[in-house]
This record gives C-alpha cells, structure tokens and sequence, in this order.
C-alpha cells in the first residue's frame, strides 16, 4: 500500500471506518490539470493499490473482480506490474452505481485514505474524453431529448421497429450500431408526459396537505417520452393529497453525458434547469424527481460539479424523490383514505441511485402504506446502468451483473415487479423471465412504485 498517507496531529493514524459523515470533493471539470490523464492514472495507481490490499468491494460489480484478477494474474501479484493501459477493462464495467462509495468502502473521505472511486472513473472518462476518446453510439443514444422528439410522431412504428420480436431489424441494428439484440428496448410515446399533464390536476380540497403543499414535478427525460403514467401516477397521488401539482421539464438532467464524462454538458443543464425552478421554489414550491438517477444528479451531483451556483444549491436542498415526498407527506398530514391491496404481492428493487441518495427504502416505506400487501425488498445491483445495459460490448456484463437481483425477484413469486429505475425494472424482468424461470407463463407486472401506490387508489 502507498506510504502517501502519513498521520497527522490534525488526523490521528489512519483508521479503518468511523462514525464521521462520509463526503465527497467537488469535481474540479474547470481545472485543466483535472484532464491530465498521466495524474489520473497516478492517482489511480493509489486508489486501485488500496482497493487490492482490502477487497471487500469484491462482489459489488465486475469492476473489482477485473481489476482484482488483473493483479493476481500479474508477474509481481501487486499492481505495479499491471500496465497502466489496462485500467481502461475497470472503468469499462463502472455503471457509476456509486454502491462501493456508499455501502463498502471504509476508506471514502474523511478517511485520510480519501477514496472514491466512481468519481476517480468519472475524472479518468473526462480525461480521455479530452483526449478525444468518443463512443459515436452511445452518445447519440444519450441525446434523450433529441431521439424522444424525433421518435414522438412516429412513436408506434419505432416501437415496431425496435421491438425484440422483430429479429432481423434488431439483428441489423446490433451489426450496424452494436445494440445487442437481446435487450427489451424503452418504447416511446406520442402522447408525452407534458402532453397528459398540460393541464394540472385539480388539489383535492379534502386531501390532508390541501393549502399546505405545491410540487413541481421534474419529469425527466425517460417518464415524459418512455413511461408517461409514472408522471400522471404521481400527478394523481399528489392532488389526492390536496398537494398543488405542476409539470416541470425542461431538458434532460444530463446523467448519459455524466457516464461520458462530458462535464460542461451537465454544469450547462444544471445551470439551465435550476435557473428555470429558482422562481418556483422561491415561490413555495417543493421539487419532485420521478426517477432515481435524475434525483441523484439534482441532489448530489450538480452541487459538486456547479458548488458556487446559489440556484443549483437552492434546487437541490428543495428536490425528493416522489417516493419519499409521499412518506414525507404520510408522516406530515396522513394520507387521503382509499387505498385497497394489491392482489399479489409487490416485489421492489431498490435501486442503486436510489440508495446512493441515502434516505433509506423509501419507496417500501411508502408501499407498505398500503393495507394487507406484502411488499419484499431487493437491494441488489440490476447491473443496467443506462447504456450500459444495451451496447453489445457491455451487456453481457449488464446480465452477468443482474442475475443475481433478478434470481432473489424470483423467489419473492409476487405478482408486481417495481423499481426507482425504470431501466432496472424492465432488466430484471427481461432476466428473470429469460434466464431464471423460462416456465414462468406469466411474468410480474412491471412498472414504478408509484404507479402501484396509484393503482391502489384505483384505475388511473
């Protein structure tokens, strides 16, 4: 292990955990000496060196496992005798899932150790990025605002076109693009999220928070184009509650050129977005997030990339996930009676953007609101990750990563399959389905947590 770290009068020795709150730097994407891919790779070095003399991230991804067999397999066994070169096999298997920061490491700051390593793989993708290291597919994949108003007039024969019954287009998409052919590929809309929701649903004047609370919901990219009920669902859930609703989108949140290490493209929307809530939150009103990354990016990610930015700060200090602003509510007001089982039981996955917000499960906190279900709780990586979980080259991980989740889905036998992340959900459902129980005749009904706790207020 590196001799770097020396205690000091201010420190004490180095010590293996502690009950201080774990922190994270703020991204320094405006320094060019972030860039240096030759600093980068040093500091690597000195992460990669204490990951290998502790390895209880062992079996969290495939990252470690790589970077693990790497040493092991070396001439020295240590990491001084693995090429530098081959740190890019690491950073191909990170989905940012940010679980070893969260739930593994004993080492993240404060430690003197100051490890962290989804934002050491983040500083690696700018560098090479900078360098000029592009992925053509994958970033065009990630113009989310783009493809999802291109695809909306057309949206039934995309969908038809995609669809992975269609064999021979999916096959000719995978030689061309190198999208594997065997994933379930998000469908688009027509209708979008914005379109159902222009006009706001009405507060009901007998819900408990009625003139207490007003919500923006932040759409994201994926419910306006891909799964509109899961806004109209919170809409719903929300205007029971007397809350005050709106629908807010006004781009992306930037989490694909995150993954690409594309710094400036997400301190512009976080810029943009937070300049367009600023009145609204001046105004009174509380941010919701519909999805988990786009949560994660609002609340902890855009204040580290754009810390100086009073209205970035502002908007994340007033964002909850929709989850935890319904427990929120339940725990402020009650909620509006009505709510009825769900037949069959609910198995939630907890994703891993979910957990990294560190609120707790809140998403099973609030389905066991509902009377008489039984609601089982998955906290296992789905291995997706965004376009991770789609290109031909990473897919096999994305599987490799997931079955585990969706063999622990499995043996819940619910009848309802959620998830903070769409992406996950559908993932999990395709796996379990596919790879561990192909008899099933009938797989679990998919959708967000949300929509359930609608549903159980009846049809929406």
């Amino acid at each position: 292990m590196s001799d770097d770290i020396k205690p000091t009068a201010e420190t004490g020795p180095p010590r293996e955990g502690s009950l201080d709150a774990p922190f994270r730097h703020p991204i320094a994407w405006k320094d060019e000496a972030y860039y240096d891919l030759a600093a980068v790779e040093t500091e690597m070095e000195r992460q990669f060196d204490v990951c290998h003399t502790c390895r209880r991230c062992f079996n969290l991804c495939d990252s470690f496992p790589r970077l693990f067999d790497m040493i092991d397999e070396s001439k020295t066994g240590e990491l001084d005798s693995v090429p530098k070169s081959d740190y890019a096999k690491v950073d191909e298997a990170c989905t940012l899932c940010d679980m070893c920061f969260l739930t593994k490491c004993p080492y993240v700051p404060p430690h003197p150790f100051d490890i962290d390593i989804p934002h050491l793989i983040l500083r690696y993708r700018a560098a090479k990025r900078k360098q000029g290291h592009r992925e053509f597919v994958r970033e065009q994949l990630g113009r989310t605002d783009r493809n999802g108003k291109l695809a909306k007039p057309f949206a039934g024969v995309v969908n038809a076109m995609s669809a992975r019954k269609n064999t021979p287009l999916r096959k000719l998409l995978e030689a061309i693009a190198q999208i594997d052919a065997e994933v379930e590929l998000p469908t688009y809309h027509s209708k979008t999220a914005t379109d159902r929701l222009k006009t706001p649903r009405a507060p009901n004047p007998d819900g408990p928070a009625f003139g207490q609370r007003k919500v923006a919901l932040y759409a994201t990219c994926f419910v306006d184009y891909n799964e509109p009920d899961t806004a109209v669902a919170a809409a719903r859930v929300l205007a029971l509650q007397g809350v005050e609703v709106k629908l807010v989108y006004p781009e992306c949140c930037g989490m694909p050129q995150l993954e690409a290490g594309d710094l400036k493209d997400v301190a512009g929307r976080a810029e943009r977005v937070a300049k367009v809530f600023a009145p609204l939150i001046e105004d009174g009103y509380d941010v919701v997030a519909l999805t988990a990354s786009c949560g994660l990016m609002m609340k902890f990610e855009w204040p580290l990339i754009e810390p100086d930015n009073a209205a970035v700060i502002a908007l994340s200090a007033a964002t909850r996930d929709i989850c935890e602003y319904v427990v929120e509510l339940q725990k402020a007001y009650g909620l509006t009676p009505g709510l009825a089982p769900v037949e069959g039981g609910v198995t939630l996955h907890h994703a891993c953007h979910a957990r990294a917000q560190n609120m707790g499960a809140k998403s099973a906190e609030m389905l066991r609101l509902i009377p008489d279900t039984r609601v089982e709780l998955v906290e296992r990586c789905s291995g997706h990750g965004g376009t991770f979980g789609v290109m031909k080259s990473t897919a096999p991980v994305a599987r490799k990563v997931g079955k585990a989740a969706a063999k622990q889905v499995a043996a819940k036998a619910t009848e309802n399959l959620c998830s903070d992340c769409p992406l996950a959900c559908k993932h999990l459902g395709q796996l379990m389905i596919a790879e561990t129980t192909p008899q099933a005749a009938k797989p679990p009904r998919q959708s967000h947590p949300i929509e359930i706790f609608a549903r159980a207020y009846g049809p929406f």
